[in-house]
């Protein structure tokens, strides 16, 4: 029986590969390449000692889907594909909707076509909207998305819970991360995002390895410590190591719709992460303070008891780690 990981190529896909892999598990990966690389593949054989089955098709393709399903015997999926870049997705609302929400339900049909219910979906915490509280817990259920990258989570969520409804022999479990940073302790996997990132930490390798002059802090009036943005930053290996932990809780349970943040339950702010990435790295970053970015909130994140509690999960590498990680996978591929 094998896992077959959408988007697995991808950054949290690959590391949760890994992971998938030295727990025994045989693993099929459907990704386009869109935004990765082949070479991952290879990554992924080096740090596990398995080289998974690779797909090079679009989950759009219902036609060559079906094949996957047709020569493996999947037990279950993690999906990762989508497009992920927050502003993107307000210049291109449409691609956005046609690829993650359209992609989803091809996923899902051709899954119930072969009688597959056990489903991991990869959610954000962009979902909660701005609920006018710091603290995230699951039971505040979705609010309004302000960009339409987090309203197609949001959607999807839906999508989950309706198909659990009319049909609970489903399995299925939602993840809201929080603020995935950091990259394999080898130096091997890590995040390249494609052009000028959205994202802070690619923003500061990019500094950091002189392909960008300096890093924009977009607002330093907000009300927290010392005016910027906090955020709660989650090693990527730990939350591919909640994958791990939530295909488990799968595998135990009959069938089920479950809903989980996987966070630290700690923000650091804009300043700070930059701090310690000076720090652990010795290497200064310049930075210029911009205006805030529309929809950007002042301070959010987890509360992760729920996961601490049924699935024994908890992140365990510290914002050090996160920097340090980042930078040694930065430095092997400038």
């Amino acid at each position: 029986m094998s896992i077959l990981v959408t988007g697995g190529t991808g950054y949290i896909g690959s590391h949760t590969v890994v992971e998938l892999l030295k727990k025994g598990k045989e693993v099929v990966i459907v990704d386009n390449l869109s935004n990765s690389k082949l070479e991952v593949l290879d990554a992924i054989e080096t740090l596990s000692g398995k080289k998974p089955k690779f797909y090079d098709v679009d989950y759009l393709n219902a036609e060559e889907l079906s094949k996957v399903f047709e020569e493996n015997d999947i037990e279950a999926v993690i999906n990762f594909a989508g497009y992920k870049a927050v502003g993107e997705s307000v210049k291109e609302p449409l691609m956005y909707y046609h690829n993650n929400v359209s992609g989803a339900i091809v996923l899902l049909e051709t899954m119930k076509k072969y009688n597959v219910k056990k489903f991991i979906f990869s959610s954000s915490a962009t979902i909660y909207g701005d609920p006018g509280v710091p603290e995230y817990v699951e039971e505040m259920g979705r609010g309004k998305t302000t960009n339409p990258y987090g309203t197609t989570k949001a959607m999807i969520e839906q999508i989950l819970e309706d198909v659990y409804f009319a049909d609970n022999s489903w399995d299925i479990c939602i993840l809201r991360y929080f603020n995935p940073i950091g990259a394999h302790e080898s130096g091997l996997l890590g995040e390249e995002p494609n052009g000028i990132p959205n994202n802070l930490m690619p923003y500061i390798m990019k500094v950091a390895a002189g392909k960008l002059d300096h890093l924009n802090v977009f607002g330093n009036d907000y009300d927290t410590k010392d005016g910027t943005g906090m955020r709660d930053y989650l090693h990527v290996v730990d939350l591919a190591v909640g994958h791990v932990k939530a295909l488990d809780k799968l595998e135990k349970e009959p069938s089920g719709l479950f809903t989980y943040n996987l966070g630290t339950g700690s923000a650091y702010s804009v300043l700070e992460l930059v701090e310690h990435f000076e720090k652990v790295n010795d290497i200064k970053i310049p930075y210029v303070i911009a205006p805030r970015r529309a929809g950007d909130l002042a301070i959010y994140y987890a509360n992760p008891s729920k996961a601490e509690k049924e699935l024994g999960w908890k992140a365990e590498k510290g914002i050090d780690d996160m920097c340090r990680d980042s930078w040694n996978y930065q430095k092997k591929h400038i």
